[in-house]
């Protein structure tokens, strides 16, 4: 054997299997880690849309309420002209 065949260090099965699982636990936190991320990414989003619908109930809530004011306005002034118009007629 020359020298360069001495330095050369033999891989085993063993040293393999280490550099597999090696392998794989970098993988898995980098993964893990990923995953951290975009879960937080789909609660933040989560959290939006949750703000955006109670935007928009309010939001639906406060024109309903305008719309039941126009119409008691129209309702209320319907009447009034009802009456001054009987009131005209039997006075």
């Amino acid at each position: 054997m020359n020298n360069s065949e001495n330095t050369k260090k033999e891989i085993t099965l063993d040293d393999l299997a280490l550099m597999v699982a090696k392998g794989f636990n970098e993988i898995n936190e980098k993964m893990d880690k990923r995953f951290r991320e975009v879960a937080v990414k789909i609660e933040e989003t989560n959290e939006k849309m949750d703000r955006g619908f109670r935007e928009a109930k309010t939001e639906r809530e406060d024109i309903g309420a305008d719309i039941n004011k126009k119409v008691d306005k129209i309702e209320h002034n319907t009447l009034t002209y009802r009456v001054e118009k009987l009131e005209k007629k039997f006075a």
